[in-house]
Formats: structure tokens, C-alpha cells, sequence
């Protein structure tokens, strides 16, 4: 861990660039881990030396696990709260989906069937998109940007084949992102394993406060992983698989929620109707009752001899939201918001005037 500590205090201190940092927090193992060590590194420095600007960058898809959302959100408040107490160059933010493209909006207002492995209309609309907007802005005021990932090479074999084909610069640490023009990309912990991981956070408290037992506990309640911050479509088959656990609870890739049933086995019953709820909408997702016959431009599609449905039907996007209310009724906290429900609306009456008009044409 020395070895890694001192790459990221030369790193840091660089005289070749001053591009700021944006350190991705998931609030996952490895993300704390970076995010533990990079406070860490500010706080040894002397404040004349804290020159180069660090920014903290989370992703809300606002259909998070909740526990998993709120110990995030928690974990980011405090760094940021630590940072303006000891004045070091932090800032952070969430980001969050456009209005127009959050879950609910696309699924229940547009009728967008439930996502699944051959139609992940999710993960770019509700991760990719809003993170890259994000850094895409630094870059546009700083000229350039560093990313750095917890992102290690024992975490899959997958994962490790990804990292190595994405090579560093000649004598340097950074990579050039592969999508994102004026990016780079460093990854500090790469070769830790996963019990070195796990052995430092259960040594070390946190530099902003607290302990990392929260975050222990999380592990062992939800049997594993999370899903990674996904910055590109190359990243993107890490978003919804088996072995990434914690991610959105509405997520009907997977066959299993397993990080929710870990959560509902250890006594957290109020989660229950969120499972209930994703499997049924796995279960309606190809029912042809459910289905418009044509797509959202009015086109009658056939494939390879086979009729491709359309959305949702405006009766079946009503039977949703309905029974999403009654969900939320039951859990006791905000699934879905106020204002998602008025866009909801919205759409729908737009969807029945087209059908009109197309109708009479």
C-alpha cells in the first residue's frame, strides 16, 4: 500500500499537468478505498502544495438500491463536510438522469419495456450519459481531465481483460478515455487483490470520520459486489450481471436480485414488495397484451419473419404506475416523485392525441 500511496502523491504533484482529479464514488469497496486514500494524500501535503483541484463524482440512476443510495449519498456528504473543514481543493457532486430520461419516465411515461440483456435502453440513459455530461464540463474548464477509477484487475476475469486493453501512455500512469475527448484515466489500485482491499478498510478509519463498518456491514447483508460508475459503453457489460450485486433494485437484467433478498434475509422485510415488484415486471415484459403492436414512430415491425412489439400500452403503463404507488405505499419511502408523475401524465396525453391523428390519416 506504501508503493501506492507514493504513485499517487507523485502523481498528484506532477509538474507535466495540473488537470484536475475526478475521483468516481460509488461508494463500493474499491471507489472508498481510492477515495480513502486520496483524502489521505491530501491531508499529509502541506497546504502550498494542494495546488491541483479534486473533484468527487457519484451516480444516482434515482432507482438505486436504497440502502446502498443512501450510504453513497451519506459517505459523499461527509468527505465533502471534511474536506471544508481541513480547506482542501474537494468538491463533488451527483449526478442524476435528465428529467425526461429517468426510469420511470422512459418505462411508465413512453412505455419502454422492461430493459434486459438484448434491449439495455437503461444503463446510458441513467448512468453513462449524466457522469459523462459531468466530466465533460471539467474538461471544458480545465482543458483536460484525470478520471480515477477503483477499478482492479482481480475483480473479474472479464475486468481484467478490459484493463489490459487499455494500455498507459509511454512512461506515465494515465490512459487516454476511450470515448470521452480530453480525458485520462488513472487507476491507482489496479493490482490490489480483493482481500487487500477489504484487510485495509477493516484496519483504517476513514481520514472524514466514522468508520468503515457501515460499509462492511452492506457487504455482508447483500452477499457482494456493486455495480461500477460506467462511463462508457465499453464498461457498460459490468452494469447488470450477476456479479455486480448492488445496482438499481428495479434492474430486470439480472435473473436474481440477490443484493435486496441478501438485505430482506437479514430481517429488512420492507423490501420485500421491491422484489415482487421487479420480477413481475420481468414476468409482463413480453406479454402481447401488454404490448402496443406498433412502435413509437407508428411503424408495424417485422425481423427475420417475427413481429417486434411496440411499448407498453397506455392501459398496461396506467396497471404500472398503479401498482408502483401501491409498492411505495407499502416500503415507505419515495420511489417514485411528484414530478416524474406529472411528466408521466404528460406523455401519455401526447401518445393518445398521436395515435388520434394517425388514426384519422
Amino acid at each position: 500500500m506504501n508503493k501506492i500511496r507514493d504513485n499517487l502523491a507523485e502523481e498528484y504533484l506532477s509538474g507535466k499537468q495540473n488537470h484536475p482529479w475526478i475521483v468516481t464514488f460509488s461508494g463500493g469497496k474499491d471507489s472508498t478505498l481510492v477515495a480513502h486514500l486520496v483524502f489521505d494524500l491530501l491531508l499529509d501535503l502541506p497546504p502550498s502544495l494542494r495546488q491541483r483541484k479534486i473533484f468527487f463524482c457519484s451516480n444516482d440512476t434515482l432507482v438505486e438500491s436504497p440502502p446502498i443510495a443512501r450510504h453513497m449519498r451519506d459517505t459523499l456528504a461527509d468527505i465533502l463536510n471534511a474536506a471544508r473543514i481541513f480547506k482542501l481543493p474537494i468538491d463533488g457532486e451527483v449526478t442524476i438522469p435528465k428529467p425526461t430520461e429517468t426510469f420511470w419516465v422512459l418505462l411508465i411515461g413512453k412505455g419502454y419495456p422492461s430493459p434486459n440483456r438484448n434491449m439495455r435502453w437503461c444503463t446510458d440513459r441513467l448512468k453513462i450519459s449524466p457522469t459523462s455530461a459531468y466530466i465533460t464540463d471539467k474538461i471544458a474548464a480545465n482543458g483536460a481531465a484525470i478520471i480515477v477509477l477503483g477499478v482492479r484487475k482481480d475483480e473479474s476475469s472479464a475486468r481484467r481483460v478490459s484493463i489490459e486493453s487499455h494500455q498507459n501512455q509511454d512512461h506515465s500512469n494515465l490512459t487516454p478515455h476511450g470515448s470521452l475527448a480530453g480525458a485520462y484515466v488513472y487507476r491507482p489500485i489496479v493490482d490490489l487483490s480483493t482481500d487487500d482491499v477489504w484487510e485495509f478498510l477493516a484496519a483504517h478509519h476513514p481520514p472524514w470520520g466514522n468508520s468503515h463498518r457501515r460499509l462492511i456491514q452492506l457487504y455482508r447483508d447483500a452477499l457482494g459486489g456493486e455495480c461500477p460508475i460506467v462511463l462508457s459503453q465499453d464498461d457498460a457489460p459490468g452494469c447488470g450481471t450477476n456479479s455486480s450485486r448492488f445496482g438499481c433494485w428495479t434492474c430486470t437484467v439480472v435473473n436474481k436480485d440477490k443484493s435486496l433478498q441478501g438485505f430482506v434475509d437479514v430481517g429488512n422485510t420492507q423490501f420485500t414488495p421491491l422484489i415482487e415488484f421487479r420480477d413481475w415486471l420481468a414476468e409482463i415484459r413480453n406479454l402481447p397484451e401488454y404490448r402496443q403492436v406498433h412502435r413509437r414512430n407508428g411503424q408495424f415491425t417485422i425481423k427475420n419473419g417475427k413481429h417486434i412489439p411496440g411499448p407498453f400500452t397506455i392501459a398496461a403503463r396506467k396497471m404500472i404506475l398503479e401498482k408502483l404507488l401501491a409498492v411505495q405505499a407499502a416500503h415507505g419511502e419515495v420511489l417514485i416523485s411528484e414530478a416524474e408523475i406529472r411528466l408521466i401524465k404528460n406523455i401519455w396525453v401526447s401518445d393518445i392525441l398521436d395515435a388520434a391523428e394517425r388514426k384519422s390519416a
